[in-house]
């Protein structure tokens, strides 16, 4: 068992490890410096009329002669290409068929009484998935033999119908041998009708024709329930695509459109290359080749470029390096600063192109302050404040256009005042609208300073000060869409959770929140109760509260698919898992954490939120059930269960947030079950609720400490205190408590509700 976690963590640490990876890490900073030394080049490097590799020509250079031009030629080949449609075979899998074999092996295992229902149940969940696999490849084989097929074509059509096999639901398997034979005589017709209407059309993505299987049922001459149910998960298990990616017709067909272009040439005393090219390596090696280089360049300017570079670089190393932020040890968090850098230099170097067009004080409009806004809201203010010193280095120089000095200090010094602003005004942003406010604020700072420098100067009018006030004016609100347009692309690729992303999914009005609410409002008060206790809980230690908030209200999404094998949904309604066989229950509980995270995923909610939601339960005993089926393997004198068939597929919990969230869902669920708790009662229930989860080991991948552990049961006292004080405090004024006879309940749920286990699950 050890030996297996080892051999697991190593390979999750590899499968991380660029993360982590110092090479890595030297390889963003050296990609960094290179953005720097481009942006840079041909602002302090003095120009030349010499051809060298890499440089600019200063004058059009016409050909001596006819020569084919590769470049130009391999291009409208690779154009005609791309013009060319994707190639799409169909083929005819006889699904049909499938279900036929389905039906005619349901009717021989219902129809044997020998056969217990739990072996049915087992056999069914074997039998169904290979008779249709069995089904396909037979099918994908007798594609093979013919060689109707190329090979390729054959291998994305087993790859396409691999990825898109349907996955039946566990508890299908626990329906059908239920059904009657005239059920099933019933149900085949059905089912091979919807099947044939379906694969008719042609199908790249099974699981979107799987979407009108429902519709069609409805339609159908089925009138039970459980059929109509049945046949759905059938006849979704049943189809497959039909229309596969054709690779290699493709290829032939671009291979066609490729050899249909005519070569391109450059004739004699045509422009071989135009002013103001770069000279690439290619081109260089073309005009070696035609006698038309001479070799002649100063390598100081160059020099003096790269020790700039490495000192700017060093310097953010340096910080970065001292610093107890995240981005000291994670890649990922790096590589995001280094591309929000990227993205700001870059719209820099555009406005410093306009800025050529002599469009005077146009560089003034640049967002030059969108990366302290970024930085701040993604990662953290301190770096923002030492990201704006380097980038108002840099631009500096980028907007330097007369050359006669390196460095431009105007807009060094709005750089600088405008990076600052964003910061002071964003840093405590909670909702998107706080980012037009702050891009507002920055354009004020930018209108002040840019006045107040062109003032100094006598020679400038009131009219050039206008314009560039102007300019100014605009920076600030192009910095807001931009940060507004790039933030949620950050947020999705990275994983970051911002604060304001965090604000926005906390909003009741989001559909899931929503679906919470309207279909189990007593689960959705359960996670408003553990969003509160847990927020308390992580502000105690110092994580995150706000996510374990956000993180709360969604982990129990799951539930919504079905809310009444829930307690907290029942009301009064007779509890379910009464009619039902104590696995059955466990599959259904243990479900909706699984659940929960695919919900998640549909709806594009970050990662870190359904780590929550996926890690809640852990690995935790499931103990009411399994008690509950050992109980019933005595009384039939069956094999007890294994513990760990009772066990929350896990994993246990990754981050402090989701150990939180954890303990806040159980703590709140059992002091729920407390009638008139008192203060001892409700620090009894909160320890030893954490001490078996320690002792169960459900914290060993989370960096919890004993001594945070004891914090968070302090916090959870006395937040649990202030929720149910007038029920500590004025005993008479509450209803007399029912008993679970008067509630409802049977003798199983009472014994829940006195041992404070698994009541809610």
């Amino acid at each position: 068992m050890n030996n297996r976690v080892s051999i697991q963590g190593k390979f999750q640490y590899r499968l991380a490890g660029w993360r982590y990876s110092a090479i890595v890490r030297f390889l963003l900073f050296l990609a960094l410096a290179v953005v720097f030394y481009v942006a840079l080049l041909y602002r302090i490097v003095p120009q030349t009329y010499d051809i060298q590799l890499g440089s600019v020509t200063e004058k059009d250079i016409l050909a001596p002669r006819a020569i084919a031009n590769e470049v130009a030629t391999e291009k409208a080949k690779e154009e005609a290409a791309a013009r060319v449609q994707p190639v799409y075979k169909i083929a005819s899998l006889r699904n049909e068929a499938a279900v036929e074999a389905i039906f005619e092996k349901l009717q021989q295992i219902n129809s044997d009484a020998e056969v217990s229902v739990a072996d049915k149940v087992n056999i069914y969940k074997t039998v169904i998935p290979t008779i249709i696999q069995d089904h396909l490849d037979r099918q994908t084989k007798s594609f093979t033999d013919s060689g109707q097929y190329n090979d390729l074509l054959l291998a994305e059509m087993r790859k396409n119908i691999r990825e898109q096999q349907y996955r039946i639901p566990e508890e299908t398997f626990y329906k059908i041998p239920r059904l009657a034979k005239e059920d099933l005589t019933a149900m085949e017709p059905v089912a091979k009708e919807i099947v044939v209407k379906l694969v008719s059309d042609q199908i790249t993505d099974a699981q979107t024709t799987r979407v009108k299987v429902p519709e069609l049922v409805n339609s159908s001459t089925l009138t039970k329930n459980n059929a109509r149910e049945l046949v759905q998960e059938l006849v979704r298990a049943a189809l497959s695509p039909n229309k596969f990616y054709d690779q290699k017709g493709t290829e032939e067909a671009k291979g066609h459109a490729r050899d249909n272009v005519k070569q391109v040439m450059i004739n004699k005393n045509e422009v071989l290359v135009p002013k103001g090219e770069k000279v690439t390596e290619e081109l260089y090696q073309r005009l070696a080749s035609l006698d038309l280089l001479k070799d002649e360049a100063s390598y100081w300017p160059n020099l003096g470029l790269f020790l700039f570079i490495v000192l700017c670089c060093l310097f953010l190393y340096m910080y970065v390096r001292q610093s107890s932020l995240p981005i000291n040890q994670n890649n990922a968090q790096l590589f995001m600063y280094v591309l929000i850098v990227v993205l700001t230099i870059a719209g820099m170097k555009l406005f410093s192109l306009l800025q050529n067009l002599d469009y005077p004080y146009i560089g003034y409009l640049a967002p030059t302050a969108m990366a302290a806004m970024m930085v701040t809201i993604l990662l953290n203010s301190h770096l923002a404040f030492v990201t704006a010193v380097v980038l108002s280095v840099i631009s500096s120089v980028i907007f330097n256009s007369d050359h006669l000095q390196s460095f431009e200090f105007k807009y060094s010094l709005l750089t600088l005042t405008s990076s600052f602003a964003a910061i002071f005004s964003i840093q405590r942003a909670s909702q998107r609208s706080s980012i037009l406010k702050a891009g507002m604020m920055v354009s004020l700072f930018a209108v002040a300073l840019v006045s107040a420098l062109l003032l100094l100067e006598d020679h400038e009018t009131r009219k050039n000060v206008l314009f560039a006030a102007s300019f100014a004016l605009g920076s600030g609100l192009l910095t807001a869409v931009f940060v507004m347009g790039l933030l949620p692309f950050f947020e999705v690729a990275f994983g970051i959770l911002s604060p304001l992303k965090l604000v926005e999914l906390s909003n009741p009005n989001h559909p899931l929140l929503r679906k919470l609410l309207t279909e189990t409002p007593g689960t959705y008060h359960h996670s408003i109760m553990v969003g509160n206790l847990s927020e308390a809980a992580a502000g105690a230690i110092g994580a995150d509260g706000l996510l374990c908030r956000v993180g709360a209200y969604y982990h129990d999404i799951g539930k919504t698919k079905r809310p009444s094998y829930f307690i907290e949904n029942q009301s009064h309604s007779e509890n379910p898992h009464d009619k039902i066989e104590p696995a059955l229950s466990k599959s259904i509980i243990v479900a909706h954490a699984r659940d929960g995270v695919e919900m998640l995923k549909d709806h594009n909610i970050p990662k870190p939120i359904r780590d929550i939601a996926e890690q809640h339960h852990g690995t935790t005993l499931l103990q009411f059930f399994y008690h509950k089926a050992k109980k019933l393997a005595e009384e039939r004198q069956e094999k007890p269960p294994e513990e760990t068939e009772y066990r929350y597929p896990g994993p246990k919990a990754q981050t402090k947030e989701a150990a939180i969230v954890g303990i806040a869902d159980c703590v709140e669920a059992a002091v729920r079950s407390l009638r008139n708790p008192t203060v001892e009662q409700i620090d009894s229930m909160v320890r030893k609720i954490i001490k078996n989860r320690v002792d169960d080991g459900q914290f060993n991948e989370c960096d919890l400490t004993i001594k945070e552990l004891d914090q968070i049961v302090k916090i959870l006292n006395e937040t649990l205190l202030g929720i149910f004080h007038s029920r500590i405090e004025y005993p008479a004024d509450m209803p007399e408590p029912k008993t679970a006879e008067k509630q409802g309940k049977t003798k199983l749920e009472a014994k829940m509700s006195e041992t404070k286990k698994e009541v809610k699950p």
